[in-house]
């Protein structure tokens, strides 16, 4: 623990108005966002790579934003990284009875209902009085929006709103399809376009998810083989003394499907 406290002395001293460091000082909870969704892909990229050294730099770079909010929030006299850790600390004793208390659950699935049990029952907490109950509570709006559509789709399937079969699923991408053509080409239509285009986007996560694919590490596995298939074409090319500039787009596509065949 006495990293920890050092990292947490480091981050009050850089946030000291009068010996601090100025950049540290200007920053807000909602100018650290950005930095904190790019910590946790980095996170991740880490873990795809199995470079754990990486990993090891990452996890600091992410505990460093649970540091830094929580040391605005104590300047602020709202909590400290003492209160964040206690909370945590808490709900996983609440959450894991199984573990912590004298609770027993017969299978997997039954202990996966009293932890969405549990869940529930803390997201009603939160609410407002006024607030009407959803099954859609606590799902964050600054989510990955493929990964927040996931994750709608999945509470709505808990109460049975969900295909059983695999057709429909795909029948759905091929009318969202045809919905998408049939708006392309009405002038001063862009509106229309972008949310048919997202209802097809939609569909598509809703056939990952009939398929157990995590629609957003399936992404990611996409732009990397088109980021290295493109790195080809652009070797290939340069390998000719030209630049991709300079070839028209046959000539690109023959090289695409030469980077693919190797």
């Amino acid at each position: 623990m006495a990293e920890i406290e050092r990292l947490l002395e480091l981050m009050a001293t850089l946030r000291d108005p009068q010996r601090g460091c100025p950049w540290d000082l200007k920053q807000t909870y909602a100018t650290i966002v950005p930095y904190t969704i790019e910590e946790a892909y980095e996170v991740a990229d880490a873990i795809e790579r199995n470079d754990f050294d990486d990993l090891r730099e990452e996890l600091g770079d992410l505990l460093l934003q649970v540091v830094f909010y929580a040391q605005i929030a104590r300047e602020d006299g709202r909590f400290d990284f003492h209160d964040v850790a206690a909370a945590i600390g808490d709900k996983l004793v609440r959450r894991h009875p199984h573990v912590f208390a004298d609770t027993s659950f017969a299978n997997e699935m039954e202990q996966h209902a009293a932890w969405e049990a549990q869940k529930a029952e803390e997201r009603a907490a939160k609410r407002e009085a006024t607030a009407p109950a959803s099954v859609m509570d606590g799902v964050a709006r600054a989510l990955p929006a493929l990964m927040r559509a996931e994750k709608l789709q999945k509470r709505a399937a808990r109460v049975g709103f969900d295909w059983g079969a695999l057709d429909p699923v795909i029948d759905k991408i091929h009318e969202e399809i045809d919905e998408v053509r049939a708006e392309v080409g009405i002038p001063g239509n862009h509106d229309r376009v972008r949310e048919e285009v997202g209802d097809l986007l939609f569909a598509v996560t809703n056939l990952a998810r009939h398929l157990k694919v995590d629609a957003e590490e399936a992404l990611r596995h996409a732009n990397d083989k088109f980021e290295a298939r493109f790195r080809g074409i652009e070797a290939r090319v340069a390998a000719e003394g030209r630049r991709t500039e300079e070839c028209s787009l046959d000539e690109l596509e023959s090289h695409w499907d030469a980077v693919k065949k190797a």
